[in-house]
């Protein structure tokens, strides 16, 4: 098996997007919809912000939608979990754009996991208003999740779209104790690393000239967020994924904008679970080992 991780300069190539010529919304895209999500206005005119909004949501969709159609293929349905869902706008574009027209019987379904209750109950009555039966929505943190017997044993494809700090790492850790196919992370707020960078700055990194790419506080913390994705990437190919890493082009105002997409491939890695190791022990992060839990 080859684990491969593409470089950050390379651009994935999503599909092109079908549009309209008057507001660039999608064929069979629910114009109601986009009214609940104050994406379009109750006369159906886009502002600019919201066309970004929109567009942003549709670009990221054309990078699920082929991972979607593989796991519908493979298995007959689909299920996807959302972890730091906010209002939902990914979660209800999905289904409404792919969800909705599948004919299985009630089994695919699309879980939002959001701790702010009144996004939450939002979103549970939205789903009720549109008929979109197979959404669920949970006040849950992502680590509560990954123990929550309100969701299934095993999951298809997890997101994770700007979820701050260790919230990344615990969706990882959802989706790897879910056996997730596919994992798609846009990471943010990588606070922990940094920090524990600044606190070794002294004895464990004296001798690793490398230690000057963070030795000043705003290197530490670009370097803090460079290094914690790399970690996250090592951890995934030893845990038997393909890592693709590109940027979300597309999301031209926002400075979060690395894009993982991982794909489960059956076996976990030995290399790369040594890599993560050495670059643990060169930076002097190896109290992060239980953060970026390998197989043995």
């Amino acid at each position: 098996m080859k684990n491969k991780q593409v470089s950050k300069e390379s651009k994935a190539k999503p599909a092109p997007a079908p549009t309209n010529d008057k507001n660039e919304i999608r064929p069979g895209q629910s114009l109601e919809l986009l009214k609940e999500l104050h994406i379009l206005t109750r006369d159906g005119k886009m502002n600019q912000d919201s066309r970004r909004k929109l567009k942003q949501v549709y670009h990221l969709y054309q990078f699920i939608a082929p991972l979607l159609q593989q796991v519908q293929a493979e298995r007959g349905h689909v299920s996807l979990v959302d972890h730091g869902a906010g209002k939902s706008y990914l979660g209800f574009i999905l289904y409404d754009l792919f969800f909705k027209a599948l004919n299985d019987g009630g089994k695919s379904h699309i879980y939002g996991i959001e701790t702010r209750d009144e996004l939450v109950q939002k979103s549970r009555e939205l789903a009720h208003k549109l008929a979109f039966p197979g959404m669920s929505f949970l006040n849950l943190s992502v680590a509560d999740s990954t123990s929550s017997a309100e969701l299934p044993h095993q999951i298809d494809i997890v997101t994770a779209l700007h979820a701050c700090n260790t919230a990344t790492d615990d969706a990882i850790e959802f989706a790897l104790k879910k056996k997730a196919k596919f994992m798609v992370l846009v990471p943010c707020c990588q606070a922990e690393v940094a920090a524990e960078l600044s606190k070794n700055k002294g004895e464990a990194v004296k001798n690793n000239p490398l230690s000057e790419m963070w030795r000043h506080p705003i290197h530490t913390r670009e370097f803090g967020s460079q290094i914690t994705n790399v970690l996250r990437c090592l951890q995934l190919e030893a845990h038997g994924y393909q890592v693709r890493v590109t940027e979300l082009v597309g999301w031209e105002h926002s400075m979060k904008n690395e894009l993982i997409i991982a794909e489960y491939k059956g076996q976990a890695a030995r290399r790369p679970a040594e890599r993560l190791a050495e670059v643990l022990k060169t930076t002097g992060l190896e109290n992060l080992q239980n953060r970026f839990f390998v197989p043995q």
